[in-house]
């Protein structure tokens, strides 16, 4: 039993030894010949699949030829595609479509950032007119009430039902 288990100690000094035999090899010029160092190449990753444009619509007139049950799905398998590039496909086949019948305006294109400076000043402008507004109609509620205290008539501060 003792033979079978090798100590670490008398694995390592085995290793050193070969290691220091194969240097003396080296060194006389008796060693066989080494073996040739690794491909230094490395191995290209996988890229994802990408369709072209004529791929797309081959695949989606076929898909709409399908009529049949379980048609589309042997599609599927043939092509190596899934049925979430089907939909995703048809919407940016939808969204093209609407894009390409829509009227083209003409002239410049509004830069979104000076639109929306030029909205807060809008709402801003707006918003101070509608303070000073406000400010009015409370000048004005306060001068009906002082007139209303001074010739005896009721406001609309008390209820009616509360004599």
């Amino acid at each position: 039993m003792k033979e079978r288990v090798k100590s670490p100690m008398k694995e390592h000094s085995h290793l050193a030894m070969g290691a220091a035999l194969e240097g003396a090899r080296r060194a006389t010029g008796d060693a066989a010949p080494i073996a040739p160092p690794p491909d230094p190449e490395v191995v290209a990753t996988a890229k994802r699949r990408q369709f072209s444009g004529s791929e797309r619509n081959r695949i989606l007139a076929a898909a709409d030829r399908c009529t049949k049950l379980g048609e589309i799905g042997a599609l599927l398998r043939r092509e190596g595609i899934y049925s979430s590039h089907l939909s995703t496909w048809r919407k940016q086949r939808a969204a093209a479509q609407r894009a390409a019948v829509e009227p083209k305006q003409r002239g410049r294109k509004a830069d979104p950032a000076i639109a929306e400076a030029r909205r807060m000043n809008e709402l801003t402008r707006e918003n101070g007119r509608l303070r000073h507004k406000l400010a009015q109609a409370h000048t004005i509620i306060d001068v009906q009430k002082k007139l209303c205290s001074l010739l005896g008539l009721p406001t609309d501060d008390t209820p009616e039902g509360a004599f």
